[in-house]
This record gives structure tokens, sequence and C-alpha cells, in this order.
């Protein structure tokens, strides 16, 4: 098969002319954007599935046992044939390279649901813009992508699968541009941001405090992507372990992982001057506050800090509701932020702070403590039927922690976290 055509929306629309950002207020903090496991999740509801849908479906499963080939062929393709998009790409592809081919495919499988579709895709647009895509990178592509499936889905390929994928692709791209160009009017493609602080707590975790140069609307919850001067185009997410500040001052908690560019240049090489970048805020691990339901937080390691910034944020909107804090660690010394959760305690009536600790003696001070998994801990004090449930820490704590919550009378709609697939990519 030929190069395929991928035309459209997509290539006629030029890339639009830088804008300086000169807000005169703070803009207003973003709504929480739907994230690929919402999107993954809403695939059951697309019925009865459209011909389009069938197709692209069928492909899908058919290289899904070669899918590491397919996206190394799609690379292959991009790069020969595309030199000059290779800039926009890390140095080092090994721990990223399959996010945007990814992404692309899970969008194109689930094209019916329209609404949650076009929000993640929204939202995927405007993330792209800190890379520096523009609307004619969309095309290439596109062709690259048509050209990998058409060669390892030999069974399921032909001219209706191909113009299937023509016009899925068609569609998306569009979304993302379009998200893409409103984004530029209001907002920076990212952010400067001075490093202000730079504490350890230990040896491994750093609390830094960092100054955007402009303002940065976010809500307590959410988490940024953040770019060091040490590792170009090398992006990987934290969470915000504060609410919004007066100041303006933005909290992150790093822990330097093995082999993590991203983490361990924050942890052991970031000091204040130092000025990394921050792409747009995302995540929808946020409060409704237009309920008074209690809180069931659990946050493991540095997975404390948005639970922190939650608690900042009940706090700040004066509404008394139950707020049941569960902070574990493998031991007493990696609380590393037990003083100030308990402080926050001792100051807020409405809060309960249980400290857990995986080895060791429990740790005094909190409502209570124990010793134990940080799930087993959650359970023994169930259930917790009328509360809303907010999940944070490393991926395998966010698949037992679900389970631990369902099992406390939590319903799933009901559990917020970030998006695993986010948080494995956020791991160095």
């Amino acid at each position: 098969m030929g190069s395929a055509s991928v035309t459209g929306p997509a290539a006629r629309n030029q890339a639009p002319a830088p804008s300086a950002f000169t807000p005169k207020a703070r803009p207003a903090a973003p709504a929480p954007e739907p994230s690929l496991d919402a999107l993954q999740a809403s695939a059951a509801s697309a019925t009865p599935a459209s011909p389009d849908a069938v197709l692209i479906r069928r492909t899908m499963a058919e290289i899904e046992p070669v899918s590491d080939k397919v996206t190394s062929y799609f690379y292959a393709l991009l790069f020969v044939q595309y030199p000059d998009l290779r800039a926009l790409f890390p140095a080092a592809m090994d721990t990223q390279r399959d996010r945007l081919f990814k992404a692309l495919l899970t969008a194109a499988q689930h094209v019916d649901d329209a609404d949650v579709l076009t929000a993640y895709l929204a939202n995927l647009g405007r993330g792209h813009r800190k890379y520096g895509t523009q609307p004619d990178h969309y095309p290439a592509v596109g062709e690259c992508l048509l050209n990998a499936l058409s060669r390892y889905a030999t069974s399921s390929w032909g001219p209706e699968t191909q113009a299937a994928w023509v016009r899925a692709y068609t569609a998306i791209s569009q979304i993302m541009i379009d998200a893409a160009a409103e984004d530029e009017a209001v907002a920076p493609a990212w952010w400067q941001a001075e490093v202000v602080s730079h504490e350890l707590r230990t040896p491994d975790i750093a609390v830094v405090l960092v100054r955007p140069d402009q303002p940065y609307p976010f809500l307590a919850g959410q988490y940024a992507s953040v770019e060091t001067p040490w590792w170009p185009r090398v992006w990987r997410h934290y969470s915000f372990a504060s609410a919004p500040r007066s100041d303006g001052l933005l909290s992150f908690h790093v822990k330097a992982v093995p082999a993590g560019w991203v983490s361990n240049a924050m942890v052991h090489r970031a000091r204040p001057g130092d000025v990394i970048r921050l792409g747009a805020p995302g995540g929808s691990m946020t409060v409704d506050h237009s309920t008074r339901s209690g809180l069931l937080c659990v946050g493991g390691g540095t997975g404390i800090a948005p639970i922190k910034a939650l608690v900042e944020d009940v706090a700040e909107h004066g509404v008394r509701r139950p707020v049941e804090v569960f902070y574990g660690a493998r031991s007493d010394h990696d609380l590393y932020e037990l003083d100030t959760m308990l402080n926050l305690e001792q100051t807020h009536p409405w809060l309960s702070v249980r400290p857990v600790v995986a080895n060791g003696p429990a740790v005094r001070g909190g409502t209570s403590s124990e010793t134990g998994q940080l799930p087993d801990a959650v359970r023994q004090y169930g259930p917790f039927r009328e509360y809303d449930a907010y999940l944070s820490g490393p991926p395998g704590l966010i698949r037992s922690g679900v389970d631990a919550l369902v099992g406390v009378g939590i319903p799933t709609e009901r559990i917020r976290h970030d998006s695993v697939e986010e948080l494995v990519s956020a791991g160095d």
C-alpha cells in the first residue's frame, strides 16, 4: 500500500500566530478533564457501535499482539519521512515513545462516544502545545499512523477500513487543533517557574516551592507536568502539594526513583534560582463543593501531597464536612509530612489523620495509628458509604486501594484518583 492520504480540516488549518499572554486578572481555575482511563471506561456505553467503530476495533484487535512492532514502525516512518518532527520528542524515546500512539489508537477506538472523546482530546490538544506541536504536524502523524496500521493489520485492512480510520483521525486531529488554538488565546504553551526554596525531607524526597512567571490557575488535587533544564522535552507529572495560595507560589513533593531523570534532577540537582517549565494543570481528583459528603482520603508516600491540598481546600471553603485521612508509608521515617498533617488535624476538628506504616511500630500521633498495609487499614475503619473517596500514590496502591474502598461501601463512581496511565508515565 502507498502512503495514506490524511487531509481535510487538519491539513487546511494554519498555525495560529503567537500571542502575548497578558491577562488583566488571574484566570479562573480550569475544570477537571477526563483521563485516558475515563475514555477507555466509556466504551461500554457506546452501543450499538457505528460501522466505522466496528472496522476500527477490528484493526485494534488484530494489532494488539504486535503492538510494540506497530509502535516502533510508526515512529521509524515518522522520523525518516519527517525528520524535522524528531525535535519535538525527547532524545531517549524508551520511556514515553508509545504515549502519543496509544492515545490516538484509543481515541479512534472510542470514536462513537463524542462527549467524552471531545473532552479528552481537547485536553490532549492543549497539553501538546508545550511540545511545540503545530496544526501542520497532524497530517504527517496521520499518514504514518495509517501506514503502520496497514502494514500489520493485513487481515482486517482494506479500502473501507482505511476510509474509517481517515475519518476518525481527521475528527481527532481537528478537535485537538481547535482546542490548542482556543487555549493559545488565553494561556501560554508553558509557564516558566523559578525555584524559590528546596528542602530535603528525606534522602530521596524534596519539597520544592516555585514561583511561576505568570498567573497559574489550578484546582486543589490537580497536577502539573514538569520539565527541567537538564532533560529537555522530558515531562513528568507532579501533584500540587497545596491549595492555590494568595502569593501565587506552587509546591511540589518529589521522590527520586532509580533511573528517574526528572525526579532525580528535581531532588538532587535543583536549587533556588533554577528555572523549570510547567505545563497546564490536569487531573480530576478535585472536591465537589456543592455537596457536604464526607471525604475519605488515602495517600501513600508522596501521594500525601494532593491530599494535603484537598484538606486545605475544604478548610478554605468553610463548610464543615468530615475528612478522614489515611497516610501510609514504609516506615515512620518515611512519613515526611506527618507533622504538617497533625497540625492541620489540631486546627480543624472535622479532620482525622491516621498514619499507617508497613514496617515497625505504629506511629504516635493522629486520631489513631496502624501497622500494616494502607488498604487493610482503611478496611478496618469502614464502612464509609456516605463518603467521596480520594486515592493518591503509586500505581500499585491505586489498584489495591480501589478494591479496598469499594469494600468499605464506596461506589466506584465516587472514587477519584489520577489515571494509572498518567501515574506510570510520571514514574521517573
